[in-house]
């Protein structure tokens, strides 16, 4: 008992340090060092575009055009964090009682990876498509239209990665739904709140609003609504 504890609990110490390390690596990253990422997604915005990218050293994958920018922003690399963070805390308190082995820290990083990858070129396509069409939506800016758009997909693909992992039926609580949602909550509102961010006045605080309220226009139907949310996503990933 005492020994699985310790590993659990070593365990639990390694995904926090692993988050806060890409974490501090992401806030100092330049483009040429976050191309392990901004490559890959690029690749495949080309491929689902039909766009063209050329990389610029120290500023991003810029389009053929020069009107689009795969920059340092757009890596992913805080969806990345929390999507990591929600398959490994899921993983640990789920199997708490047993003895987990340490190959789940490698398979749920790859999977974290894989799933920002494709959260990401989703989101950047979208963002293709707005520019393309040049579209607007009343009462709000360019600015609020982007962050409206990243949150949307971003947190879509989380809620669809958790429940793919853990294939909801009936059975099973739909209050789970609301673990995700603490995940991102943490990752994009705790984590700047910490670090000061809320001084930089309305800027942030419309910025939190939106992360706040967003997410829980999502998440609360599923939560709320008798359904068998099971069902529902094998419809979606037939459609995908």
């Amino acid at each position: 008992m005492n020994r699985r504890r310790l590993i659990w609990g070593a365990q639990l110490a390694l995904v926090l340090l692993c988050a806060l390390a890409l974490k501090f690596y992401y806030s100092n990253a330049t483009a040429d060092e976050l191309r392990w990422i901004l490559g890959p997604t690029t690749m495949l915005v080309e491929l689902l575009s039909g766009r063209s990218f050329a990389f610029e050293s120290y500023t991003g994958y810029m389009s053929s055009d020069h009107r689009f920018v795969i920059a340092v922003p757009c890596a992913g690399v805080n969806f990345l964090i929390t999507a990591f963070l929600m398959l490994s805390l899921r993983r640990l308190w789920r199997d708490r009682l047993q003895e987990i082995s340490w190959t789940f820290l490698p398979l749920t990083a790859a999977l974290a990876y894989v799933a920002t990858l494709i959260a990401n070129t989703m989101r950047i396509c979208v963002a293709l498509e707005i520019q393309r069409r040049s579209l607007e939506v009343s009462g709000l800016s360019g600015n609020q239209l982007h962050r409206l758009e990243g949150i949307l997909v971003y947190f879509g693909f989380l809620l669809l990665l958790f429940m793919l992992s853990e294939r909801m039926e009936a059975a099973k609580p739909r209050i789970a739904l609301l673990f995700p949602l603490a995940i991102y909550y943490a990752t994009t509102l705790g984590i700047p709140l910490l670090n000061g961010s809320y001084r930089q006045g309305i800027p942030f605080w419309e910025h939190f609003a939106f992360v706040l309220v967003l997410p829980l226009i999502i998440v609360v139907p599923f939560i709320v609504v008798p359904t068998r949310w099971d069902s529902v996503l094998d419809e979606v990933i037939k459609k995908l």
